[in-house]
């Protein structure tokens, strides 16, 4: 049996179209609401071939969560490339990649 599922985003913006405020829900979770200091978007768009990308934060969003975030993102990007496309060759050189950016930022050690 199929389902739907959505997901929402809403974006609090100040006078300057700067995030304020950030919150998402989704209609199969158990909660009505989270808050988040930044989203980082990617979808993409089989006709044009290329990607769509949308990259907010929040003013409360400090410089070292930003850097830990986005260590984060590369090291899931290895773990999904890999589930997607099963090429572990690549996916370890994701892996090493975020690694050594992650100890390049003093984010890990």
């Amino acid at each position: 049996m199929k389902k739907n599922a959505t997901i929402n985003f809403e974006v609090t913006l100040d006078e300057n179209n700067i995030p304020e405020d950030i919150h998402w829900s989704a209609s199969d979770s158990d909660f009505d609401s989270k808050k988040a200091k930044a989203i980082m978007i990617s979808i993409w768009d089989g006709e044009q071939k290329s990607s769509l990308k949308i990259n907010l934060w929040t003013k409360e969003m400090m410089a070292e969560e930003m850097k830990f975030f986005t260590f984060q993102i590369l090291d899931s990007l290895a773990d999904n490339y890999k589930k997607s496309v099963g090429d572990e060759k690549v996916s370890l050189e994701i892996k090493n990649f975020a690694k050594k950016i992650g100890k390049d930022i003093n984010v890990i050690k």
